[in-house]
């Protein structure tokens, strides 16, 4: 199986750490390797270096070559412009499947944090088993919703299709977008729901075949894309959209499969979201770098500086403390740093974001 590691995006709700230069996917959050680094550490050593493929943008070319320096050459795809999830996957099966249209070919995301590695291998391996058996199926890969997160996706499933060696596999309804927290809870309530990491495995062949269905010139813009010169003309001509618009909202059910599991998983693209995968217990602090934090519960602080940063009688609050940024937030105030980040373009701030 090939499997392609999306490291895009900027990551403003882990501000300031993340930034538009230094995005949170080669930064060190979680001990001593980036986000990155760790997306393709926990594949190993199930799945060989030349089967893992690296997506990112053209600016961030230097940075992931001296990440990843394990990883071949010629698999690393660098779009030379930003245009959404759509066109990125689209080019990444349209390069990949050239030889063979019907090998598995596995997406993940390169800012999350999976603490049941070994589990999530064999997810991905009976997956690939399930893709083999039928080339034009698409598995969604759930995680097993531990609270009513309304933060993130969900996936709906229906009744359970056939269940191998302890893994079950379910019949797919819809995805659901950032539920209301009350949405969440009954989500939560229920067996017929799991937070949605964005993961799936299938083939170039099917998936090409549904942006020839659904988003034709998208299509035909990717399967153009031959070399360097051909990228560089086309792919900044390609159509903004996300691959859930283009294909995942607009694909008949039938063609796709769930496979929901608990994998430990994490999105940590926020800071509230670290904080719930790190921490042992809801009211326990988590700390980074030089910290003192006393009389305090449920907070996250992480220091990167050689300051000591220290806190007294805190609930529920964020401190983040870089060299040239220090921000203090309450955890509920976690959406307003993206809006915050935003207004700061045009202004004599623009270089922090």
């Amino acid at each position: 199986m090939k499997i392609v590691v999306f490291a895009g995006g900027v990551g403003t709700r882990l501000w300031p750490l993340s930034r538009k230069n230094s995005p949170k996917q080669f930064e060190k959050i979680l001990g001593d390797k980036s986000t990155l680094q760790l997306a393709v550490h926990r594949l190993r050593p199930d799945f060989a270096f030349e089967d893992i493929y690296i997506a990112t943008g053209k600016r961030y070319e230097k940075t992931v070559r001296e990440q990843l320096p394990q990883i071949p050459s010629n698999n690393f795809i660098f779009e030379p412009a930003v245009r959404d999830v759509g066109p990125a996957v689209g080019m990444a099966m349209a390069r990949i499947g050239k030889e063979n249209p019907n090998t598995p070919i596995a997406i993940l995301w390169s800012d999350h944090f999976v603490k049941k590695e070994r589990r999530f291998r064999e997810v991905l391996h009976f997956a690939e088993d399930l893709v083999k058996k039928n080339n034009n199926l698409l598995i969604l890969i759930g995680q097993r919703a531990r609270f009513a997160n309304q933060n993130l996706g969900w996936i709906e499933f229906g009744e359970e299709v056939e269940e191998i060696r302890g893994t079950k596999v379910f019949k797919f309804k819809k995805l659901i977008y950032r539920p209301t927290l009350p949405e969440a809870q009954k989500f939560l309530e229920s067996d017929n729901f799991a937070w949605n990491p964005g993961y799936f495995v299938t083939t170039p062949g099917f998936i090409l075949s549904q942006f020839k269905k659904f988003a034709p010139s998208l299509y035909e813009g990717v399967i153009k894309i031959k070399d360097e010169k051909t990228l560089e003309e086309i792919y900044p001509t390609l159509e903004k959209i996300s691959f859930d618009n283009a294909i995942l909202e607009k694909i008949d059910p039938k063609s796709v499969s769930v496979v929901a599991a608990d994998l430990g998983w994490s999105d940590v693209g926020a800071w509230e979201a670290l904080k719930e995968a790190l921490e042992k217990a809801t009211d326990e602090n988590v700390t980074k770098g030089k910290v003192l934090v006393n009389d305090s519960s449920d907070n996250l602080v992480f220091n990167y500086t050689d300051q000591l940063v220290v806190g007294i009688d805190l609930e529920k609050m964020l401190v983040i403390n870089t060299d040239d940024v220090l921000l203090v937030c309450s955890k509920n105030s976690v959406p307003k740093i993206k809006k915050l980040v935003e207004k700061l373009e045009n202004t004599p701030h623009e270089h922090l974001t």
